[in-house]
C-alpha cells in the first residue's frame, strides 16, 4: 500500500463529505479505492480533488452520470488540474445554458400558469407548448400521473 493513501475517515474529514457519500460515489464509479489486507478502504490523495470536482458539478446541477462520464476521461493516478476542470466545464456549459433558458422561461411565464394540471390549455407554454396534450383528450392527466394512476 503506497504511503500517500488516506483512510475513508480522513477523506471524509478533509473533503467535508460524509463517509456514506464516499461509499455512494464509489458505487457509482466516480471515485476508486484500494483495499488493505484487512479489507479497509484506502484512497489515493488525488481523490480529494476528484471529490471537489464532483461536489462543484453537483452544485450546478450536473447529473452524477454526466459527472462520471467526464471523470472517466481523466487519467487515473493523477490529480485533476485546472486545465482538466476547464475542459470538463466547457462540456457542461451547453447543458447549463439550456437549463438557464428553461428556468428563464419558467420565471417569465409562471404567472400564466394556474396550476390546474389539465395540460390541455392552449396557452400553457410551460408544460404543454402548442397544446400538444389536447390530442389525448380533456382532463388533468398530469395530476393522475402524479397521484400514481
Amino acid at each position: 500500500m503506497p504511503a500517500h493513501v488516506l483512510s475513508v475517515g480522513e477523506v471524509a474529514a478533509r473533503s467535508g463529505v460524509a463517509v456514506s457519500a464516499l461509499h455512494f460515489y464509489e458505487s457509482k464509479g466516480l471515485i476508486r479505492s484500494m483495499r488493505t489486507h484487512g479489507n479497509q478502504r484506502r484512497y489515493p490523495r488525488e481523490v480529494l480533488r476528484r471529490i471537489a470536482v464532483i461536489r462543484t458539478a453537483q452544485r450546478v446541477g450536473i447529473p452524477l452520470e454526466a459527472i462520471r462520464a467526464q471523470l472517466d476521461t481523466l487519467p487515473d493516478g493523477r490529480t485533476p488540474t485546472r486545465a482538466d476542470w476547464a475542459r470538463l466545464s466547457r462540456r457542461w456549459r451547453e447543458e447549463l445554458d439550456a437549463r438557464i433558458a428553461q428556468f428563464t422561461l419558467l420565471r417569465d411565464t409562471l404567472d400564466d400558469c394556474i396550476g390546474c394540471g389539465c395540460l390541455s390549455l392552449n396557452r400553457c407554454r410551460l408544460r404543454n407548448p402548442g397544446d400538444a396534450a389536447a390530442a389525448e383528450g380533456p382532463g388533468p392527466r398530469g395530476l393522475r400521473v402524479a397521484a400514481g394512476e
